[in-house]
């Protein structure tokens, strides 16, 4: 080899080895394949020079070891970023890097960044990519065999239920009170905004003027004590999973959940399936929807890589992004402002709520549950489940909530 071309060589070599490399801490690890195969690969053709690692915990274990690797200073440049009081702790510890003069952050509307920014506002830290919305899934074949429609109002739910049952070919509606959080969530969460008027319910009792015990609130846990005669044999023992099985396997009529189902769903389902938003109270009400924001990313301030960890995030705020990310996972919603087209018929059944009702997000999750002994989100699984069974009466339920909440949060001590 000639002189010449070991100089070049040689000048090449620093620039080969100049790229730079992000990891990223997840809890998706489901998400894998989808970002080994499709979200990685569409980045680093935008930016050759900088090499990607999606590098998942366990979702239950996510909490605890993203601490540990933050505080020894071993975790990813980037760290996906679960909602409110999480990562807004993780901000303060000044582990997330404020983000408000990221290009693109112009994309998300304030609501959209509510769950990644500091009480008053004033800074976002994690950059919105997608979020769920709950909702109804039904059987098809079910509905067209008993001769049902997609229930408008609450009173029609109620009828397609006894209709369900009377017939007795599938349980009404699979889900279980095992895993308490499921009655809490995808019962209590997800019919509750119709009662207490979504953002304005939710606002009045974090200001202290609606209480817990009060008004609709006490209202959602009375309905959905009704819902018990039709949750089958056995649902006090019945988890998530088990719920998940009976209504893919073709066993429930109707599944109460969310936007997140949709994959696992269309896997197994042999099916067809629809969807339908929480039913109105009465014909004429105006519909609320739980469009709860599920997930973000923010920046490690210990990145050794902060330029090329900021080319990614920007990458996140565009469309080409929500484009690939919506597509890959439906039933996660951008939360940019500009709408993103979504190819799945269940998904955009799902996201075309959008335009017919008005959004919120789960009630306890801002601020509400920073008390502890109780934490009123864990209490709330609680209520939900115990109002269901039948071992506490909803008036009893809603009071314990309230109590839990005023033992500690002075807007509600009034």
């Amino acid at each position: 080899m000639s002189a010449a071309v070991v100089a070049v060589c040689a000048s090449w070599a620093p620039m080969a080895q100049a790229a730079s490399t992000l990891v990223i801490e997840s809890w998706r690890a489901d998400d894998l394949a989808i970002w080994q195969d499709k979200i990685i690969p569409a980045f680093e053709k935008a930016h050759p020079d900088i090499k990607v690692t999606f590098a998942p915990t366990a979702p239950k274990e996510y909490n605890a070891a993203l601490n540990a690797k933050l505080e020894s200073g071993t975790a990813g440049d980037i760290v996906t970023c679960r909602p409110f009081d999480a990562s807004l702790e993780q901000f303060t510890k000044g582990r997330l890097a404020p983000l408000n003069d990221l290009p693109g952050m112009n994309n998300f509307s304030a609501a959209a960044k509510l769950a990644w920014s500091t009480d008053d506002g004033k800074t976002t830290f994690c950059v919105p990519m997608a979020s769920v919305l709950h909702g109804f899934i039904y059987n098809k074949e079910a509905f067209d065999k008993l001769g049902l429609k997609e229930p408008k109002t609450e009173d029609e739910l109620f009828a397609a239920l006894d209709k369900i049952k009377k017939d007795g070919t599938y349980v009404p509606m699979a889900m279980g009170t095992a895993d308490q959080w499921e009655a809490a969530t995808t019962g209590y969460q997800n019919i509750g905004p119709n009662y207490w008027k979504g953002e304005e319910g939710r606002n009045a009792v974090i200001q202290g003027s609606q209480k817990l015990s009060e008004g609709g609130w006490v209202e959602t846990l009375r309905t959905l004590a009704k819902w018990a005669p039709y949750l089958g044999d056995g649902y006090k023992a019945q988890s998530y999973a088990d719920s998940q099985n009976i209504f893919t396997l073709g066993r429930a009529a109707i599944y109460p959940g969310g936007s997140w189902e949709i994959s696992g769903f269309n896997a197994q389902a042999t099916f067809k399936m629809g969807a339908f938003p929480p039913p109105v109270r009465k014909v004429g009400d105006t519909c609320y929807i739980s469009d709860h924001p599920d997930i973000a990313v923010g920046m490690n301030t210990k990145t050794k890589n902060p330029e090329a960890a900021k080319k990614f995030l920007t990458w996140v705020t565009t469309s080409d992004f929500a484009k690939i990310y919506a597509n890959a996972l439906p039933g996660f919603f951008s939360l940019q402002t500009a709408p993103v087209a979504v190819d799945d018929p269940l998904a955009q059944t799902f996201v075309g709520w959008r335009n017919g009702c008005k959004s919120t997000i789960r009630s306890t999750y801002q601020i509400l549950s920073r008390g502890a002994k109780p934490n009123l989100e864990d209490a709330t699984w609680g209520a939900s489940a115990n109002v269901i069974n039948g071992t506490e009466t909803p008036e009893k339920a809603a009071e314990r909530l309230q109590a839990a909440l005023a033992n500690w949060y002075k807007p509600q001590q009034k």
